[in-house]
């Protein structure tokens, strides 16, 4: 332990892209998120837009004005969640560390410190596409993940915040499993809307 030693973050250096950075969980979700989008939500808006289009004037059909505007957010979104499962880089938590991997804070640690006031929490160091508020999983990208970086027991770290810079007491860090929130389908979506399959109204959700 080095008691009393502080440390500011470093200043950001012109550099190649940063790599994405994923616990397993996180690529599932990802990956479970881009399976719905392509198999079933983009096929049953695609429908929809085929059933507007029969209808008659495209210019004033507000389904199908609708129904393509979704197609164009529902390609946007599989091409950005391809990029990210593409340039993903796994890293488990619970892998075996020796050394100065398994005392330090990389990313995985789930890391217990103190603020100048004493008051003690509890964050764990995920990817930018994992961030939880409610789970206190914080990106190794943000102000917080990156003034821990590096970091072990007994070590005093200053952080950047907006209203100024706080120095946080490093007491604890471990390795353990994160548990990820699992996708789950969102609420209106198009594929388990009612009548879709039997020729209604798309529109109309009984």
């Amino acid at each position: 332990m080095r008691k009393g030693y502080t440390r500011a973050p470093r200043p950001d250096a012109p550099g190649p892209p940063l790599k994405n950075y994923i616990t397993p969980g996180g690529l599932r979700r990802l990956k479970e998120e881009h399976h719905f989008l392509l198999a079933r939500e983009r096929p049953a808006v695609k429908e929809v837009v085929t059933w507007a289009a029969s209808n008659g004037d495209r210019s004033e059909n507000a389904d199908y004005q609708y129904g393509k505007r979704r197609l164009r957010q529902i390609d946007s979104r599989l091409r950005f969640l391809m990029k990210r499962i593409e340039a993903a880089i796994v890293v488990d938590p619970e892998a075996p560390r020796s050394g100065q991997a398994a005392t330090k804070v990389f990313f995985g640690a789930t890391v217990r410190y103190a603020n100048a006031e004493g008051t003690e929490h509890v964050v764990s160091i995920v990817g930018a596409d994992e961030v939880d508020l409610h789970r206190k999983h914080v990106s190794w990208l943000s102000p917080l993940g990156q003034a821990l970086m590096k970091s072990e027991e007994g070590d005093r770290v200053v952080l950047r915040a907006p209203g100024g810079t706080v120095q946080l007491t490093v007491l604890e860090v471990t390795y353990e499993h994160i548990p990820v929130e699992p996708f789950r389908e969102p609420p209106g979506a198009q594929s388990s809307a009612k009548g879709v399959a039997t020729g209604a109204n798309p529109g109309e959700k009984g």
